[in-house]
């Protein structure tokens, strides 16, 4: 019998300080118009990187900066989703297969319920698989609660794809 294997990732990031006018926030496989954007080698979509940071921790491939670090370029710039589904492909290579994932955002704004479907279908596209999407706030408390950034926690559950890989 195969048991399923479980992993963790959280990421935070902090609000840029100058952005160029042109700036947008990433957040959870979406662009937020209008939003201060998230400062980061990539886009700092923290609950994307957090989706990515616990697949590959179920997998026991390492974490989000051995994988995707600051020394590769190829990642500068880069989306959230984009960063999920090279996750996805080196979990499924593996052998595993995504059974869901679960991530919290963390963080004052966005409000996340008008367009939670849109992000959980942007970031289960991205994941290979469902991705639930919620958010809270700190009522106030630490970096978040401040309104200097945003965080998530993601769980992934993956399980054995059966190919013997």
């Amino acid at each position: 019998m195969t048991v399923p294997r479980t992993g963790l990732g959280v990421d935070v990031h902090a609000y840029e300080n100058d952005p160029p006018p042109d700036a947008e926030l990433h957040l959870a496989g979406l662009t937020w118009p209008g939003e201060w954007p998230l400062a980061g080698f990539s886009d700092a979509d923290v609950a994307a990187h957090a989706i990515a940071d616990a697949m590959l921790s179920a997998a026991g491939l390492g974490d989000l900066g051995a994988v995707f670090g600051t020394s590769d370029p190829r990642w500068e710039g880069a989306s959230g989703t984009a960063i999920v589904a090279e996750t996805a492909r080196l979990v499924t290579g593996a052998g595993f297969a995504v059974g869901n994932v679960v991530v919290q955002v963390i963080g004052n704004r966005p409000r996340l319920g008008p367009r939670r479907a849109e992000a959980q279908a942007a970031l289960s596209a991205a994941a290979g698989g469902p991705v639930a999407v919620s958010a809270t706030t700190t009522d106030g408390l630490g970096l978040t609660g401040r309104g200097e950034g945003v965080a998530a926690i993601a769980t992934a559950l993956l399980l054995d794809n059966g190919d013997g890989s």
